[in-house]
């Protein structure tokens, strides 16, 4: 429910702080997401309080607004920029992901320069104190921790970026590369515009 808020915060301001009802629809939405639920009201309902709770959501009333409405404050809670933001959201949203596939996914939150510096950011959210917010697991993927490490497999929560096969660390180079080329064609481009 937080990522969706943050979702729409970011991509759809216009329709930004959410009813409880559009609220469960962004939950129940079946593409985008991992894994796809089905939320009922009284669930949103609930987790809506215990957010509410831990200071991670507002419930926003009156001052023109005919129902309530819901806001989240992950980024005033946590001292957290757009950029950590788009990251956390795209996580909670859509489950364990590459690098790549955390800068394409996050392209209409934030436009991340290049994969350092998604990996840049990461880190940091990693190693954050007291609690670290996200963590990398197999195959170069990371995820969010906002559920505890308790959802982690074992071999999955120890795994350290050395742990890594070459065949990954090989992929994600040629990544990179891609992505510096795309910019140096995009500067090409713009010279004959």
């Amino acid at each position: 429910m937080l990522g969706c808020l943050l979702e729409k915060d970011i991509t759809t301001p216009e329709y930004y702080p959410l009813t409880l009802n559009s609220l469960q629809n962004a939950c129940n939405q079946k593409s985008s997401r991992d894994p796809v639920v089905h939320y009922d009201e009284s669930i949103v309902g609930q987790a809506l309080d215990l957010l509410q709770n831990n200071g991670l959501v507002l419930r926003i009333n009156g001052a023109g607004h005919r129902v309530e409405k819901y806001a989240h404050r992950l980024g005033d809670k946590l001292n957290l920029g757009r950029r950590e933001l788009a990251l956390l959201c795209v996580l909670m949203l859509r489950g364990a992901q590459t690098v790549g596939e955390l800068r394409g996914r996050t392209e209409r939150m934030h436009d991340f320069a290049d994969l350092d510096e998604v990996e840049r950011v990461l880190d940091s959210l990693a190693a954050r104190e007291p609690e670290p917010l996200v963590a990398r697991v197999s195959r170069g993927r990371w995820v969010h921790l906002f559920s505890g490490t308790a959802d982690l497999p074992a071999e999955t929560a120890a795994e350290t970026p050395s742990a890594r096969s070459s065949l990954e660390a090989r992929v994600e180079a040629l990544e990179r590369d891609i992505d510096q080329l795309k910019e140096q064609f995009a500067q090409f481009r713009k010279q004959f515009e």
